[in-house]
């Protein structure tokens, strides 16, 4: 994503977007001149400037001629993500509670959508985690993963590299052995995954690029059995192999 995609994901519009990456790059302008620099009419670049302001991207100074600031991209990020916080715990006070969670088979898809998933699971984990996972893949959520052991929650991880994590259960394996492709190549498709917490949700499926990721979901207690029972036996593998490779 580029820088005014970015921005947009912050509530800018694009043409907003732009505007605000000309104020920091150029310092203090009128509308008049923004509107030159960008060659938008002036219109459009008054419009703009002013859901600027409204978002607290900008600040006006009226002095001879009206003139726009820019406030510190990190200045606005942390503003509009602290005042989306506030929204949320807002909205988990007053939107009815979700009723028990059933357990249909839902489909994820698309790798950032699959990822958020992911997090969420973690981050609502109360008492244990199992995953089976590439290294590359277990890098991303590294420190959910750490924030889990330093509240003493059982964290098993598979993975195919030696990994360190202290305070959690490492099994090298080699199922994700030439999944992913060429090693140098980004993008390439980072292999399966099998996510269990609580012995009670489960994840499976393929993380690869933005488009083709696709992973199932659910609560079925069958899907969880099953997923539990797979990485149960591939543990006992890799401990009877290591027991056969030290005699």
């Amino acid at each position: 994503m580029d820088n005014i995609e970015l921005l947009m994901s912050f509530g800018l519009t694009r043409q907003e977007a732009r505007v605000y990456v000309l104020l920091l790059g150029e310092g203090a302008l009128s509308g008049y001149e923004a509107a030159k620099r960008l060659g938008i009419s002036r219109s459009n670049a008054y419009a703009a400037l002013a859901g600027l302001v409204d978002k607290g991207a900008a600040y006006m100074a009226e002095e001879q001629a009206v003139q726009y600031h820019a406030v510190s991209i990190k200045e606005f990020c942390s503003n509009k993500l602290h005042y989306m916080e506030e929204l949320s715990e807002t909205l988990e006070r007053q939107i009815p509670k979700q009723k028990q969670e059933d357990a249909k088979y839902l489909t994820i898809r698309g790798r950032r959508h699959i990822e958020d998933k992911f997090r969420n699971m973690l981050k609502e984990t109360k008492e244990r985690v199992y995953l089976s996972v590439s290294a590359s893949v277990l890098d991303l959520f590294r420190e959910e993963l750490l924030r889990l052991v330093a509240q003493k929650k059982k964290v098993v991880l598979l993975t195919d590299e030696e990994y360190s994590m202290d305070g959690a259960i490492i099994y090298r394996t080699k199922k994700f052995e030439n999944l992913s492709g060429s090693a140098d190549c980004e993008g390439d498709a980072d292999g399966q995954l099998r996510l269990i917490t609580d012995s009670n949700y489960a994840l499976t499926g393929e993380l690869q690029d933005k488009e083709t990721s696709t992973c199932l979901y659910s609560a079925n207690p069958n899907l969880v059995r099953l997923l539990k029972d797979a990485l149960a036996n591939e543990i006992r593998l890799i401990e009877i192999e290591k027991k056969d490779a030290s005699i």
